[in-house]
C-alpha cells in the first residue's frame, strides 16, 4: 500500500514543470549542450537532485540503525545524458558521499553500500541506469 504519491506535470523540455500541489512550478530549458538556451532547469538536475535528498535521507536512517553519527554529511548526485547507439539517450548515475571525517573508509563504504540497498532511487534504477558510489 501506497504511503505517499506524488504527481507532477511538464509540458516539456522547453516549458513548465508543476507538482499538484502548487509547491513546485519551474521552468524547463533544452540544455546549451544540447542545443537549447538552457535558461532554465532540464530533468536530469531534478533527477539529480531528487536522488542526492532521497540517498542522503536513506543514508540517515541507515546510520541510525548502525548507531553512526553522519552530521554533517551530505550527498551529491551527478546525471549524466549519454547517447544510446539508438536514436535515444541514456542516463548514468555517481553519487559522491561527504561523510564525517570520524568514519574510516571501511565503515564509510559499509554505510554507502548499505544505503544503496535501501534507497528508493536506488531500488529504481538497479539494473537499468550504472549508478557509480564514491567517497569524497
Amino acid at each position: 500500500m501506497r504511503q505517499y504519491t506524488a504527481i507532477a506535470t511538464s509540458t516539456g523540455r522547453d516549458g513548465r514543470a508543476f507538482s499538484s500541489d502548487g509547491r513546485l512550478d519551474v521552468q524547463l530549458a533544452l540544455q546549451k549542450e544540447l542545443g537549447g538556451d538552457g535558461d532554465g532547469t532540464n530533468p536530469e538536475q531534478l533527477f539529480a537532485a531528487g536522488y542526492a535528498a532521497c540517498f542522503a535521507t536513506s543514508m540517515q536512517l541507515v546510520a541510525q540503525k548502525k548507531a553512526i553519527d553522519v552530521s554533517g554529511m551530505s550527498i551529491t548526485a551527478e546525471v549524466g545524458l549519454s547517447p544510446n547507439g539508438a536514436g535515444g539517450f541514456q542516463l548514468d548515475v555517481t553519487l559522491r558521499a561527504k561523510l564525517p571525517d570520524s568514519l574510516s573508509a571501511e565503515a564509510g563504504r559499509e554505510l554507502i553500500n548499505a544505503t544503496h540497498q535501501v534507497c528508493p532511487y536506488s531500488n529504481a534504477t538497479r539494473g537499468n541506469i550504472p549508478v557509480e558510489l564514491t567517497i569524497v
